[in-house]
């Protein structure tokens, strides 16, 4: 099989995300990821200043991309919390250079919102859209997302959290029963965040082992 190349904005982003689907595509082909920032904006009690916590946060990256069975993860060198409609270009060149090498079949980002709202979330889906819609050899599209759900979760650091897709309009569960342990170790690793990681480990006790998608194709 072809590869297949993740592509984020922030160190845990996998993790947090589709780690399962990741790690499930990376027992059958070659899994790349690439990665916008370092995550130097990211909240760390430890020893300050944003470089350092961009090395640490990069690091955890690279540790949870090995357990996932990552291939490669490449960091393009932007600033977190920054990226955005002027840096689009940017981005996308900086892409496709790494995607003209790899030649991979399949792309897999967050949905267009971003999931949580998060600018550089929306700034990195909607390049990856810009960039399936141009790389002739890419295929698929697949567009990480969370259902609907009766009630929405409040969140502190989100000013406003979109909500979930209805059923109708996802186009691939992924069943990840057998690569959870995976994506819970890879969470583990982020341990510069972990006030996010103690709460997301009691709301994963209590999901359903499936991460959902939109797809794209041609």
């Amino acid at each position: 099989m072809k590869p297949l190349v993740c592509i984020f904005a922030h160190p845990d982003d996998e993790a947090f995300g589709p780690g399962g689907t990741i790690a499930k595509f990376a027992q059958e082909r070659d899994v790349y990821l690439i990665c916008a920032t370092k995550g130097e904006a990211g909240e760390y009690r430890g020893k300050r200043g944003a470089k350092a916590l961009g090395n640490i946060r990069a690091l955890e990256l690279k540790r949870a991309a090995k357990i996932l069975g990552v291939k490669e993860v490449f960091f393009l060198g932007f600033k977190d919390g920054a990226l955005s409609n002027n840096l689009y270009h940017d981005i996308a060149r900086k892409i496709e250079r790494i995607l003209k090498k790899i030649k991979p079949d399949t792309l897999l980002t967050y949905e267009p919102r971003g999931v949580s709202g998060h600018i550089d979330h929306i700034t990195m889906a909607m390049v990856s859209n810009y960039v399936f819609e141009r790389l002739p050899f890419v295929k698929k599209l697949l567009q990480f997302c969370r259902l609907e759900t009766p009630k929405r979760r409040k969140w502190k650091y989100f000013i406003y959290v979109p909500p979930g897709y209805k059923k109708s309009d996802i186009k691939y569960v992924s069943n990840v029963t057998g690569t959870w342990q995976k994506k819970l170790e890879a969470l583990k690793q982020h341990e510069s965040q972990i006030g996010d990681i103690k709460g997301l480990l009691e709301m994963y006790e209590k999901s359903p082992k499936a991460e959902y998608f939109l797809v794209r194709e041609k």
